[in-house]
Formats: structure tokens, sequence, C-alpha cells
């Protein structure tokens, strides 16, 4: 059998034109795989061909593990303490092997032999492929659509495969088999058997990769899209810069008589694209950002990463956009959170947020009302901003004189500092199994012991909007983190 063994090799490696050491190895695994057949659980197995005499061995082996990461797979590993006292100088990442009988190769048949050997060569085959495609360095695949494969689309091109997922699609695009289509790699999954290439056409990338092949004057490195946002299929939009003077950015992306832009457009069924002018500027590129709205003013918080951009009433739909689309594209593409209001709600928020640094002041400072008036007045909205600004801005007020501004920082200061030994307090107050739940970080601690928050039943307890007014969150965040919190109530019944 030994002789039939390497006859069998011999006639593959001739007939496939791979190395003899390929198909041995193929064969050995084969082996491998037979024998594990014969064992319960998942245990590892490696056979050795003699390359010369077609004897084979076969070994049980054992991964040594260390001893505090403990056994994931009793069959398969063993820990470092045991192995030593086998084996004293063996480490971790090695083996210990235990010969164990072979299984004759008559028990699976040369034919059974031959079609793992074969699949064995179909995979390297396969990857070699792929490997060659790879280095070419495309990043859209163009190809055929070839068959639908639980909802996801395989495009083939030549002998390779890619996957269009039905969430990485288009919506409402309906594409049939035969039909030429265009996608985005994503990346490549050797795992995945048949289709490796991971595909996509509403990624943001992809609209970036088409105007790169559509206006040559990016590939020349004299314009730049910095950032981009899509609805696919509905609308997007992209924010360019140009690096030389004498290129107008929107107009060569748009091209003469908008033959790039709709190249762009055609080859995303229609999806429409807003070509904005980047500025370092923040607030200038949300401007941009949400053109065609005219925008009236904008306040900037530095802190929240937000703006509130105020609009007049005519402008207030075409900026929000229908379902919110306009603001959130112009959201995502900035990356700044962005709060659309008329005059009047931007009045009425100035308003609260006055009255609230009034009653701060007041109660913080023991100041009067006319003193409260003039901070604010000023530009002033904390105490931080009292007890810290550089002394000659606060001495440059008319109203205030050199003791009155030394006295405003001093208690400043003392506010500052029992408001932190209170805050210390209440954190300590905090329960060990609040502290301990993840994805908690010690500011978000704070701001929850400052609610009255101390434990995790109190979060648990909590709606996803009380969570967003304590912590200033979005409402995506808290809810995940209160469903993180009531997790254990929950264990027990799944037991």
């Amino acid at each position: 059998m030994n002789r039939e063994l390497l006859m069998l090799v011999e006639a593959i490696s001739r007939e496939k034109n791979v190395e003899r050491d390929v198909v041995l190895g193929a064969v050995e695994s084969a082996l491998a795989q037979a024998t594990k057949k014969l064992y319960q659980g998942e245990v590892d197995i490696r056979v050795s061909i003699d390359r010369d005499s077609g004897n084979y061995e076969t070994f049980r082996r054992w991964l040594v593990v260390p001893d505090d990461a403990g056994l994931q797979n009793p069959e398969a590993e063993e820990l470092l303490m045991d192995a030593q006292e086998r084996i004293p100088d063996i480490e971790v990442g090695e083996y210990i092997e235990e010969g164990v009988e072979s299984v004759p190769i008559g028990r699976i048949g040369a034919m059974a032999a031959k079609q793992v050997i074969l699949q064995k060569i179909r995979d390297a085959e396969r990857e070699m492929l792929l490997n060659d495609f790879m280095s070419r360095g495309e990043r859209i695949f163009t190809g055929t659509v070839k068959r639908m494969d639980k909802g996801d689309i395989i495009v083939e091109s030549g002998r390779v495969e890619g996957r269009l997922r039905r969430g990485e699609m288009i919506p409402k695009e309906n594409l049939r088999s035969g039909d030429r289509v265009r996608a985005m790699i994503m990346e490549v999954d050797l795992t995945l058997r048949g289709a490796p290439i991971i595909l996509s056409r509403s990624a943001p990338e992809f609209m970036i990769e088409l105007f790169r092949q559509e206006v040559p004057e990016i590939e020349q490195g004299l314009l730049e899209i910095k950032s981009c946002a899509r609805d696919s299929g509905s609308r997007a939009k992209i924010a360019v810069l140009s690096h030389d003077k004498r290129v107008d950015p929107i107009g060569t992306c748009v091209g003469v008589r908008g033959t790039r832009v709709n190249a762009v457009t055609n080859e995303l069924a229609g999806e429409r694209v807003d070509i904005v002018l980047w500025s370092e500027d923040p607030a200038q590129f949300v401007i941009g950002a949400l053109a065609p709205a005219n925008v009236s003013s904008i306040v900037v918080d530095e802190e929240k990463h937000a703006m509130d951009v105020v609009v007049d009433e005519e402008n207030l739909a075409i900026a929000i956009g229908r379902g919110g689309q306009n603001v959130r594209l112009a959201s995502d593409l900035t990356g700044w959170k962005i709060n659309i209001m008329d005059a009047a709600e931007s009045a009425q928020k100035q308003a609260n947020e006055t009255d609230t640094a009034r009653k701060l002041f007041m109660e913080r400072l023991d100041v009067d009302e006319e003193i409260a008036d003039i901070l604010i007045s000023e530009g002033f909205n904390s105490l931080e901003e009292v007890a810290y600004v550089p002394l000659q801005e606060m001495l440059e007020i008319e109203s205030f004189d050199e003791d009155t501004v030394n006295e405003l920082r001093a208690r400043a200061k003392d506010a500052l500092l029992t408001m932190e030994i209170a805050r210390e307090e209440s954190v300590e107050e905090v329960s060990q199994d609040l502290r301990d739940l993840e994805g908690l970080t010690p500011e978000l601690i704070a701001k929850l012991a400052d609610g009255g928050v101390h434990t995790r039943d109190d979060l648990a307890d909590l709606a996803i909007d009380e969570l967003t007014d304590l912590t200033g969150q979005s409402a995506e965040d808290a809810k995940a983190l209160i469903m993180k919190a009531r997790e254990h109530w929950f264990a027990g019944q799944q037991e």
C-alpha cells in the first residue's frame, strides 16, 4: 500500500504540475483527518510520511499553553506546569507528541485520498489566482453577476470571485445574473469559500474611488477628496480641497457640462452628489456642507464638538432636508454634531443658558444679579473661566476694579474646590459593580454620581433620555450602556 501511495503521489504531481512535497503534505493532511475520526473531541493529529519509502507515522499532540490562560481545548492543549513534568525544558507554543496507531491507507481508500489531495491543490490554485489579482493593486472590482448566494451577489472577474453582501448594495438596485457590476474592494477574507473578496457599492470609499478615476487632477495630487458621506442611492456629499490655486476644486469635479459628476451619478443608480469646498475653519466647513441652505449664524461648542446653526424659516426645511437627510449628511461629512434651529429657538436656548449661568454665579460666587450679568455679557459662562482666565482680561472689564476681580477669582477657586470635594465624596459612594461595568470611564462615573446614580441597578433603572441628560451621550450609546447594566437581571433566566 505504501508503494501505491507513492505512485498515486507521483501521478497527481505530474498531472497537476505540482511539486511532490506539496502533494505529500496534502496526503498527510488527509490521513490526519481520517485518524481524528477515531477519537472523541477536537484532537490534534500529525502524520509524517517518509519521502523515500512511503512509510508513515502518526502522532497525537498537545499544544503547551501558559498556566494562567487555562485550557480552552483539553483534548489538544496542556498547561505549561504539567508539560514540564514530562519535558523539563519545554516552552509555551511547543508541542508534546505521542505516537498512536496509524490508519492504513486502505481504510480511507485511494480515491478518497485523491479527492482530499485534489481539493488541497484547488485551494492552492485559488490562493495563487487571488494573490495574482491582488498584486495588481486594483481598488475597484469589475465583473459579472454570476449567481445569488443567501441574499449576497457573487461577482466573477476572470477566475476570481467577489462577494457583494445585501447590506453593501445600493437600495432598490436590481442586479441580475449576467449584469456587469463595479464595486469597491473592502477586504479579503481567505476563510470564505468561493468568494473571498468582500465588495461594497454603498461605502463612501467607493464614491471617492469613482471620482479618482473620473478626475485626473485627483490622481495627479492637484485635488484631494477630504471626506465623503453617503445615503446610498439617494444623495451624497463630498468635501474637496485644491492644492493648486489655479485649479477650481468644485468645477473640476463637476466637469464640462457636468460630465464627470454625471458619470459617478450614473454608476450609483442616480445618487445625487453635493460637492463642498473643504475648509480648515470648522464653522465655514459646516456652512458649505449645509448648502443649498443659507446660514444666519453659528455657535460652536468645542467641548461637545457640536454647533448650533441658526437659519431663517425659509431655509429651515432645506437645511434639515427630507427626513433629516441634509443635516445628517453634513454632520457625517464634517464630523461635527449639527443642531439646526430658527432664530426663535436660538434666542430661547441662549436665554436658558444665560439663566443657568446667572444662577450659577449668584449661588457659587455669592454675588447679586447685576454682577452676574456683567460676567455673562463679557463672555463668562463657567466658574473655571472666572477662576483661571488671564488676570489682565478680567482687569479690562470697566465695571470691575482690581479688588473686585481678585475677590471674584478667589471665590470661584473656592467654589470649584468645594464642588470637587463633594464630587469625590459622591464618587466614593459608587458601588464596585458599577465601577466594573464595561464601557464606564472615570468621567462617566463622576457624572452618574453627580446625578445620584451609585449602583448598577440605579443605572439599569434609568430611561435613555434620563441618561443622555446626565452624561451628554448619544441616545445609541446610552441605550447600549443601560442594556449592559441590565444584563445581570437576565443572567439567571438564560442559565
